[in-house]
């Protein structure tokens, strides 16, 4: 085929525009012309990469999904994440029974301590991982829930060794030991190699320290306050937190999300009987160890002591302290009261089967220590907004 030169025809003059507009009177053939095509598309193609960076941020999440190769999630930590572990346990921190649930897929309580997902699934399924991210413990894992990741979490857990034991929790040194667990029992299925790779190009999420103040130093039992004041106490459970991420990244994982201490203080159940307002010993205690913490993200990083690795640290605080202070900018009308309650007494297996209230969108809290899906899902969007994609 012959493409010819005509200055009546605006397409082939556009052609030639390195010929500065001058009609040759030669003929394109048609391989040069496919080659035109190709190059252009090709153009076409890099002016949309160029642009991904200015595509909302639901959109870059998945643009920063395919940076690196994501092959799995895998979460440690506490109730904030914990999506059932804890179901066959002798513990009061489970939520395997109504209300918990409601608005999970067919209303099913999981033992997801929300009305429906919690923030693990969130960002699995922002990074086009998995749209649930299940408990190792007690469920029927099929392989391809194990290569592309589980939840080790256990409501109730801390860093605090202590903190397990008063709530007859998983604690962080049992989680790892779960996490040794799922690799020896993956390796079985798929080999050693492909059980690096699945390691390796993971990403790991420890969202831990809520339970070692509200229901340890802060609570009515003593003991830690007996031994610590509260930036000794910081003190020891940042060690901790620092000893548990460390051995993380020996056992081969190499990009750490490391979740701060939520704003407890301005948990419905952590505040003044009767008081609107948030209790601030608490706060500034979490807020202490979320400076410390940040310290030490920025050491491992300095040290790096094995190749790859990426520590970062990711803010719940202020995120979600955002929300409780300007509910009504969020689509919330009650930032105080928790949808099922607001006293000590109003979460996991202290609400068994009671009511909830009938307008959850309505609520920053679902009972009186835990967010609602709704929170939950803006936590996470900041998230990603934020430094998260910096694991990626």
């Amino acid at each position: 085929m012959l493409v010819t030169c005509s200055y009546k025809t605006p397409a082939i003059r556009t052609v030639h525009i390195h010929a500065e507009n001058q009609c040759r009177a030669e003929h394109i053939n048609a391989s040069s012309y496919r080659g035109l095509l190709t190059s252009l598309a090709l153009l076409f193609v890099n002016l949309l990469l160029l642009r991904a960076p200015l595509l909302p941020h639901a959109h870059g999440a998945a643009a920063g999904a395919a940076k690196s190769k994501i092959s799995a999630v895998f979460v440690f930590g506490d109730s904030i994440v914990d999506p059932g572990n804890n179901n066959d346990r002798i513990t009061a921190a489970k939520a395997n029974f109504p209300p918990y649930g409601q608005d999970f897929p067919d209303g099913n309580a999981t033992g997801r301590f929300s009305n429906g997902k919690v923030p693990g699934d969130i960002i699995a399924s922002r990074l086009g991982v998995k749209e649930l991210l299940p408990p190792y413990i007690g469920e029927d894992l099929e392989l391809a829930d194990l290569r592309t990741g589980v939840v080790f979490a256990s409501g109730g857990s801390g860093y605090d060794p202590l903190t397990s034991i008063l709530t007859t929790a998983t604690s962080s040194t049992g989680q790892l030991e779960l996490f040794h667990d799922y690799k020896e029992r993956l390796k079985s299925l798929v080999g050693e190699e492909e059980t690096s790779r699945v390691i390796s190009e993971g990403i790991y999420f420890t969202v831990n320290g809520a339970n070692d103040l509200a229901n340890n130093y802060f609570s009515i039992i003593p003991l830690r306050r007996h031994q610590y004041d509260i930036p000794s106490y910081v003190r020891f459970i940042v060690s901790s937190a620092v000893n548990f991420t460390m051995k993380l990244n020996e056992m081969g994982a190499k990009r750490i999300g490391f979740i701060g201490i939520p704003p407890i203080g301005c948990c419905p159940s952590q505040k003044e009987l009767g008081s609107r307002e948030c209790e601030p010993l608490r706060n500034q205690a979490a807020q202490l160890f979320n400076s410390e913490i940040t310290k030490e993200m920025h050491r491992l990083n300095a040290e790096r002591t094995i190749p790859g690795s990426k520590f970062v640290y990711l803010d719940i605080y202020y995120n979600l302290l955002d929300l409780i202070q300007r509910p009504n900018y969020y689509g919330f009308n009650e930032a105080a009261e928790g949808c099922c309650g607001s006293t000590v007494l109003n979460a996991a297996i202290f609400i068994r089967n009671h009511p909830a209230c009938p307008n959850v969108h309505d609520y920053v809290f679902w009972d009186s220590f835990h967010p609602t899906e709704k929170a939950y899902n803006i936590v996470v969007d900041k998230l990603f907004q934020q430094n998260l994609q910096d694991l990626l």
